[in-house]
């Protein structure tokens, strides 16, 4: 596989490197694996702190800054970043108002946010996490015990990060991201397998004729393969799995999400597909979002995330944001 690289092993810094070159807005700790904004913390703020393996980009790093994420921590390759990040993160970003960490449903990830915020509390650091659990793929997969945590990242740390700019506490802006991922159901289909710089090939298999249904971000298997099928079929598909399981009862954020290497062609062909399968359930669609947020390096595909808004919720997504990787308003 070709890949943009130098060598395998300082991926992760190389990355950090030109993060901090492209964006002086941000302070970015290439040694010690921190992306910060530059004016942190922000007075009578609380902080957001979230974090994970690399090769989802922009999650995370790319959601650092007014209107989202005080800090992210990336780690290795589809690897847990390391308590200690975790810690740093919380310290820069801590205006005394506590910190909340957002925690996709990994293990590695839920491990290791549970023992940082232990260590940021013994340091005075008041700490409240949330778990997102989107994933109505599966309930069990390789990396996870219960749903994996995919696309509602997005919208968690969206609406979360506008509610803490606006000054809630701790307790408030913890309440609003718990309620924003159990408002929220994700799907996921693979087209081709995604290539890690270390193994230099694909992770999986995954014959040119099939695809994967309910991938994982990971490449962490789904329901079931089949033959290829058209954009308006697994439309179809994600959108009924959805709609099944999380049965919106008002309108809803729909982000049309690319795994890292389908064009913005496909997507909004894709996203058409989607409008009409809501449509034909009758679901109301707000807002929608398409592009590559949270990817899978080089994988091939799409997932569909739904989030249930009322207009608290609505208003605190349109909010402004100024992010590397998401920006709208003032």
């Amino acid at each position: 596989m070709k890949m943009l690289i130098n060598v395998p092993e300082t991926v992760v810094p190389d990355a950090l490197r030109g993060l901090a070159a492209c964006h002086p807005e941000l302070i970015v700790d290439v040694d010690n694996r921190v992306i910060v904004r530059r004016d942190a913390p922000v007075e009578d703020k609380v902080g957001l702190v979230s974090g994970g393996g690399s090769g989802h980009e922009p999650l995370h790093g790319g959601f650092v800054g007014p209107g989202m994420l005080d800090a992210a921590c990336p780690g290795e390759v589809f690897t847990s970043p390391v308590p200690d990040q975790m810690v740093r993160a919380a310290a820069a970003v801590d205006s005394g108002k506590g910190v909340l960490f957002i925690v996709k449903n990994y293990t590695g990830d839920v491990l290791n946010f549970d023992m940082a915020a232990e260590l940021a509390e013994d340091e005075g650091i008041q700490v409240a996490k949330v778990l997102v659990n989107d994933d109505a793929a599966v309930t069990d997969s390789l990396y996870t015990a219960g749903r994996r945590g995919t696309g509602a990242t997005l919208f968690v740390e969206k609406i979360a990060g506008a509610a803490a700019d606006e000054g809630a506490p701790l307790e408030r802006v913890e309440s609003i991201a718990r309620r924003v991922n159990e408002l929220s159901r994700s799907f996921g289909v693979a087209l081709s397998a995604c290539s890690t710089p270390a193994k230099g090939g694909p992770t999986f298999d995954l014959p040119s004729g099939e695809l994967e249904l309910g991938v994982g971000i990971h490449g962490e298997p789904g329901r079931e393969r089949r033959a290829m099928m058209t954009s308006h079929e697994i439309a179809d598909y994600a959108v009924e799995v959805v709609v099944e399981d999380l049965r919106p009862d008002s309108p809803v954020l729909l982000l049309v999400n690319g795994m890292g290497a389908t064009p913005q062609l496909e997507l909004y062909g894709f996203a058409a597909e989607v409008h009409r399968a809501l449509g034909e359930r009758r679901v109301a669609v707000a807002r929608t979002l398409v592009g590559n947020y949270v990817t899978s390096l080089d994988m091939a595909g799409a997932s569909i995330t739904l989030c249930q808004v009322d207009e608290d919720l609505l208003r605190l997504w349109d909010a402004p944001v100024r992010t590397a990787g998401l920006r709208w308003g003032a």
